[in-house]
């Protein structure tokens, strides 16, 4: 096989199928300057990939292949020696004392550590605190209160667009407001096997527009927006624009500042590895940030936290986007991940996301196109995130049956698997393998439908 290139997925030298495949897939694992990495992760064991090409099955624990960490990555080496240390020293034997050591400013010097290793924020413009839910509330309601009393020679602002197939968080918060405010939403209709376009922005967003809440990489194909474009349309409309970034950061590169972005948010379960219902990340550009008032008054983002006075008096800068006492637990595990693509920079991540996905891609068209399924992703790389969608009928029957193996990748209407390559902890021949299990399991299936199995 030949090595990709972005735009060309990897194909096979000659009609030899399995074995050229896996020659490839051996072959990318050795040369992989991101491989050392992968050991350092929990249910891996150290000895694995170290030079072979990968050990086999064994190498990923009892997990045959892991394709779900768009979703929930794999807790690190370190991570677990970091919260047991945490236990019995810092909460054990600081206690009370922790706070003043260093638990108040975790929330943002974990936050200036996402910003300079994975979304292009200076210091200062991102906080790590509630749930990607809450964060989204408190940010598309600080940007719409901001809107609402301004005029351009006429009616209020008071347009919300939002796409059909955001995420559904997204899209019920939003909901909320707009009952709750009496708001309106504009709906742009956006396609399950690709994403939002700046036409398709730009067509909806005018004088009344007060916010645009996007996501940077689609939930469902992994299509990648045009962040630029998108918030330039939105600023010369007089829009301020708040992007979700839950399926890039830690795994596309963001320049949030670079790009002029107002507000974003995004979780730390996914690329990150901060653990089930670790608490997401805010961005808040610094020319905004004391122009906004979040509606979640909390003690934590007031002048003085400890003076606990009669009123509520907003702190200035990024303290005031916190509301009540930091999930400090939830906040340890990512840390390291952080450190991890700091040091071999978010470009090497992407350019090794790209390749395994071309990879996922070329084996799906030999082995999968024959059996009916379809590539619900773009094939572009440039547009495409960290995880290829498969699009077949018998994909929700076909997960089930690869999780009771071992295999894990995960299901989203219509029809499709998602194969979702976290480069930090996947290899190709990871890759390779789970691929191959859901070739099988989808040609059980249909001989099962058919009758003849």
């Amino acid at each position: 096989m030949t090595e990709p290139t972005p735009g060309s997925a990897p194909r096979p030298a000659s009609s030899s199928g399995v074995d050229a495949h896996l020659g490839y897939a051996r072959r990318m694992d050795r040369s992989d300057g991101l491989a050392h990495f992968r050991r350092q992760f929990h249910g891996i064991p150290q000895d694995s990939d170290a030079g072979d090409g990968g050990a086999g099955a064994a190498d990923t624990g009892s997990v045959v292949a892991y394709f779900d960490g768009n979703s929930l990555g794999r807790p690190t080496r370190a991570s677990l020696e970091r919260i047991q240390k945490f236990l019995t020293e810092a909460w054990g034997g600081r206690l009370i004392r922790g706070w003043d050591e260093e638990w108040m400013a975790l929330p943002f010097t974990i936050g200036d550590a996402i910003g300079r290793a994975a979304i292009g924020a200076a210091p200062g413009q991102t906080f790590v605190g509630d749930s990607t839910t809450v964060t989204l509330y408190k940010l598309a309601r600080a940007a719409l209160e901001s809107q609402l009393s301004l005029r351009d020679d006429g009616p209020f602002r008071t347009e919300i667009v939002v796409d059909t197939d955001n995420f559904p968080t997204d899209r019920y918060v939003l909901e909320g407001i707009a009952k709750e405010r009496n708001l309106t939403l504009r709906w742009i209709e956006s396609d399950t096997a690709g994403g939002v376009t700046p036409g398709q922005v730009a067509a909806v967003v005018g004088p009344q527009t007060s916010l645009v809440l996007l996501s940077h990489v689609a939930y469902r194909s992994g299509f990648i927006a045009d962040v630029p474009a998108i918030t330039k349309i939105a600023h010369d409309a007089g829009a301020l624009v708040l992007w979700d970034l839950c399926h890039s950061a830690g795994s596309v590169p963001v320049e949030l500042d670079a790009w002029g972005v107002d507000l974003a948010a995004g979780c730390t379960y996914k690329y990150l590895n901060g653990g089930p219902g670790s608490p997401a990340f805010g961005y808040v550009r610094a020319e905004l940030q004391d122009a906004l008032t979040q509606p979640i008054q909390g003690w934590m983002g007031t002048q003085e936290v400890f003076t606990m006075g009669p009123r509520y008096e907003a702190a200035y800068g990024i303290r005031r986007f916190i509301s009540g006492t930091p999930a400090i637990v939830g906040m340890l595990a990512m840390q390291d991940t952080i450190a991890m693509i700091e040091q071999c920079g978010i470009q090497a991540v992407r350019d090794k996301s790209i390749a395994l996905t071309e990879f996922a891609i070329a084996l799906a068209d030999d082995w999968l196109a024959p059996l009916g399924v379809t590539v619900a992703s773009p094939r572009d790389p440039a547009m495409r995130g960290g995880h290829v969608t498969l699009s077949h009928p018998a994909m929700r029957e076909v997960t089930a049956r690869l999780w009771a193996q071992d295999v894990l990748p995960d299901y989203r209407d219509p029809g499709g698997l998602r194969i979702g390559l976290s480069p930090l902890s996947t290899s190709f021949e990871e890759t390779y393998r789970g691929m191959a299990a859901v070739r099988e399991t989808l040609r059980a299936e249909l001989l099962e439908r058919s009758g003849l199995g």
